[in-house]
């Protein structure tokens, strides 16, 4: 049935990653985080415990299979551990860079904080919510090419247009604390995805020490 055990391990581990860098404040912060925490617990519960998905759509799609070894995409495609030994490469990378943007971008606007200004240096000069993004990358590298379930795959978008609209609600804030600034800022760095010539910018973002 699965080692249960590492799976609370695992959602224990990632949702503290998630409140320690999100730390939501307002209702609408505690909400969005809910659907990611909604979401690492099915995840990890199936990853680690019983594969509920595959095995339901294994049978829905009559590959009738008595034992689970790889993947949804896998398995549907009839690909076994190397199909599945595929997504995992595809979606590693998206996964470092989501917790390196969640990281760096905590790390940029807590200082920015503390010091009274408008948080536009670095990984901010790039993307305007990149903890956001972060989180969009990290969520569709592990919830839907790695390890995928109906309950990741149907909850990626819901979160991603719960932290839109969040990161809407936050943009008039600031525009509301720092006109004019921000404004400005706002016209020239994308919301959430860098401009095609920028990706290559994110691997020299790295975190600074004040």
């Amino acid at each position: 049935m699965g080692d249960w055990g590492f799976a609370v391990v695992m959602m224990v581990v990632v949702s503290w990653g998630l409140y320690r860098y999100v730390a939501p404040q307002s209702w609408r912060e505690w909400a969005s985080a809910g659907l990611v925490q909604a979401f690492i617990i099915a995840l990890y519960a199936e990853m680690y415990g019983f594969p509920l998905t595959i095995y339901l759509l294994t049978r829905f799609f009559n590959l009738d299979r008595t034992y689970f070894h790889s993947n949804l995409w896998s398995e549907l495609l009839g690909y076994g551990e190397a199909g599945m030994m595929v997504a995992m490469l595809a979606g590693l990378p998206l996964i470092i860079l989501g917790l390196a943007m969640l990281t760096t971008g905590w790390r940029e606007v807590y200082r920015a904080h503390r010091q009274g200004r408008l948080a536009t240096d670095g990984i901010y000069g790039i993307v305007r919510n990149p903890q956001y993004t972060g989180i969009f990358l990290a969520l569709f590298g592990e919830g839907v090419l790695h390890w995928p379930t109906i309950f990741s795959v149907a909850l990626y978008p819901v979160i991603v247009i719960s932290y839109v609209l969040l990161a809407r609600s936050e943009e008039r804030q600031m525009i509301g604390k720092f006109g004019e600034q921000y404004a400005e800022y706002r016209r020239h760095v994308p919301m959430f995805f860098p401009r095609w010539g920028q990706w290559r910018n994110l691997a020299g973002q790295q975190p600074r020490t004040s």
